[in-house]
């Protein structure tokens, strides 16, 4: 059975549960005194309600937190309680690290196994991300999409803006990948990678690309790019003379896989959202 479980859901949710009906019985706080309307006339919600939600710590945290200068809004910070914030365009700031601070759209990190087809739903009945996700969260979608045979991370969202801008080339998001190739690597390899070597659809750079290990006639590489190109790590490898026995994708972004087993799902943090968000402009 798929394990969907996730260290962030306890935190993540449970810390913002209860506060809005709680708080909204509690006494009034000094931090709450109302901002004079010619200083402040932004609609929305009050900042320290917004960070409560979502998980920040409570009211009286979340106030103390404004009053130590650790909370930006929009890159500024922030030096008055009461400012209210709008969810859905703001970008809020702890400690200088964007939170995803809305609540109507989701992320997932998935581990995909060999032998998945990155796709909803397969009319050749073979299994994909779309049947081991099932029910999760209506309007999830993958980004971008790792070969049948390619196994590691694959992130999947309701947000669609995200999504797009994530997969889309001209983002350059960085993905990093483990590859078990055949034979000895060249000692100036990664010099020629950088520079470019040129595939039948035309030229492809790594960012990076480094030896791991290796053993018995077998390594283990490391490459980093942001192509999107199908088959690109195979191709580029192949087309050097290190033919791919194994691929795993170990990051996209500021997103790592670390050690989620084969087939396993993960929510993401209110923080990696951000930092998410942060690599493609949002």
């Amino acid at each position: 059975m798929m394990n969907t479980a996730t260290p962030d859901d306890e935190t993540t949710t449970a810390a913002g549960d209860g506060w809005s009906e709680d708080m909204e019985l509690a006494p009034a706080h000094p931090g709450d005194a109302a901002v004079p309307e010619h200083d402040d006339e932004r609609q929305g919600e009050r900042l320290q309600k917004v960070l409560a939600r979502a998980g920040v710590g409570s009211r009286r945290v979340s106030e103390d937190m404004i009053e130590a200068g650790r909370i930006s809004v929009n890159g500024r910070p922030v030096t008055v309680q009461g400012m209210r914030v709008d969810p859905s365009v703001d970008k809020i700031a702890v400690d200088g690290v964007r939170i995803e601070i809305r609540d109507d759209r989701v992320t997932y990190a998935m581990n995909k196994p060999p032998g998945v087809i990155t796709a909803m739903s397969d009319d050749r009945n073979r299994p994909t991300v779309g049947d081991m996700v099932g029910d999760l969260a209506k309007g999830l979608v993958h980004v971008g999409r790792l070969d049948q045979d390619t196994e590691g991370l694959l992130l999947l969202t309701t947000d669609g803006e995200l999504a797009h801008r994530l997969a889309h080339p001209s983002y350059e998001v960085k993905k990093t990948y483990l590859a078990q190739v055949s034979g000895s690597v060249p000692r100036d390899l990664h010099r020629r990678l950088r520079a470019g070597v040129e595939l039948d659809d035309g030229p492809v750079a790594v960012d990076s690309f480094r030896v791991v290990d290796t053993h018995a006639g077998q390594s283990v590489v490391e490459v980093v790019l942001h192509e999107g190109r199908k088959h690109i790590v195979r191709r580029l490898l192949d087309h050097v003379g290190l033919p791919v026995s194994r691929l795993t994708r170990t990051a996209v972004g500021p997103i790592e896989l670390r050690a989620m087993r084969s087939g396993t799902i993960r929510k993401l943090s209110r923080e990696e959202i951000g930092a998410l968000q942060e690599a493609v402009g949002l």
